[in-house]
């Protein structure tokens, strides 16, 4: 079992230096799900197998400990040196390193792997494509069940939740490659005609209310922009514009169901299609978005972003958002 476990524990390490160095795409969840069975499985092995024989050598040693005195005490021996069993019980009921490392932290790696796949799940802003919503380093929580719990993984779904909404900011797997996770915010729901022409926002025809708000300084860039409160569903939040680059989509790609889209030098118009979401950044003009690579399916969805529990460079930033 020593060997055993030392190859397993050994797999893991390098799937986590290689996943590090680029060489591979990693999965995580895929990761900490194959991590839970395998630390499950020993925690079952400890508790049903390898903790019973454990405590029947010291069970064993006790007898003959006990016969041993009960022998000498016939013989009119009542002092007995190294009479003390304390640490050799010890030593008997104490886990084996490989034990300690796969048992012993099964109940930490199930916690995690619940709270992860159907709670909070924890994700770092990498981008300014959500600026000033979002801004980059900041640590965010992602609720896992507000549209319904899916099974890791698989990502099946298991409950109904209340469905996503327009203004949402949700996390979901990148449809070009799965295997990235990206933050946007739902501007279309299923059957919209949502149209972002001249960098006016408009939802089946009617323009999204915009507010001017003055300039936001983008820190990451050193640049000013010009700021607009946006009201998209039940909640107003912030945009910003960069009046610098042009209305029109450039690099736009073959996407699932682009025959729904109409592009222009004013910009882009789409309709929606059954089961998925337009998404767009608040950084308008610095968000690789639904206008560029298409459609978000449902299915991709992994959560509703909600909360700032650290930004280390800016203690501030920790609160909710919309």
């Amino acid at each position: 079992m020593p060997i055993l476990t030392a190859f397993i524990l050994a797999a893991f390490v390098s799937y986590g230096v290689a996943w590090y160095m680029g060489s591979i795409e990693g999965n995580f969840a895929l990761l900490l799900f194959l991590a839970t069975a395998v630390t499950g499985a020993y925690w079952l092995a400890e508790r049903l197998f390898f903790l019973p024989r454990r405590r029947r050598a010291v069970a064993t040693l006790e007898a003959q400990h006990a016969e041993r005195r009960a022998t000498l005490a016939a013989q009119g021996i009542t002092q007995v040196d190294n009479d003390d069993l304390s640490d050799a019980r010890a030593r008997l009921l104490a886990q084996p390193w490989w034990l300690d490392w796969t048992a012993g932290l099964f109940p930490v790696i199930l916690g995690v792997f619940l709270l992860r796949s159907f709670v909070f799940e924890p994700f770092k802003i990498p981008s300014g494509s959500m600026v000033p919503t979002l801004l980059i380093g900041d640590l965010i929580l992602v609720n896992k069940y507000t549209y319904g719990l899916k099974l890791p993984v698989l990502n099946t779904r298991l409950t109904e939740g209340r469905p996503v909404g327009r203004g949402d900011v949700v996390v979901f797997r990148y449809p070009p490659k799965p295997s990235l996770d990206y933050i946007k915010r739902v501007v279309g729901v299923p059957g919209d005609e949502v149209a972002y022409l001249n960098k006016q926002l408009t939802i089946n025809g009617q323009p999204v209310p915009q507010a001017p708000a003055g300039e936001f300084l983008d820190e990451s860039v050193m640049a000013y922009f010009k700021q607009f409160e946006e009201t998209l569903g039940q909640q107003a939040h912030r945009i910003i514009v960069d009046e610098r680059r042009p209305a029109f989509i450039p690099g736009a790609s073959q996407f699932p169901h682009r025959e729904l889209c109409q592009y222009s030098v004013e910009g882009v118009r789409c309709k929606v299609p059954a089961g998925h979401y337009f998404v767009m950044g608040d950084n308008r003009d610095n968000s690789l978005d639904s206008r560029f690579w298409g459609f978000v399916p449902d299915g991709n969805i992994a959560g509703k972003a909600f909360f700032v529990w650290m930004n280390f460079s800016n203690f501030k930033r920790i609160g909710s958002f919309h």
